[in-house]
């Protein structure tokens, strides 16, 4: 989960922004949970395709 859409609920802005200490405490430990969390689904997709790509050169390389 990211925070980029979290409103928050002391401060009612944006929890990506941090503007008080409930909205960077959340920030913090939603980034400390999932160290990936920051990564788009776009990022992800494409990291998944290189590392298909390097194992495809890897494997026609080794045939």
């Amino acid at each position: 989960m990211t925070c980029d859409r979290l409103v928050c609920a002391n401060c009612a802005g944006p929890v990506a922004e941090g503007r008080c200490a409930v909205c960077r405490a959340n920030r913090e430990r939603l980034h400390q949970e999932n160290p990936f969390g920051g990564l788009t689904p776009a990022t992800l997709v494409a990291l998944l395709v290189a590392l298909i790509a390097v194992v495809v050169v890897v494997h026609q390389a080794t045939a």
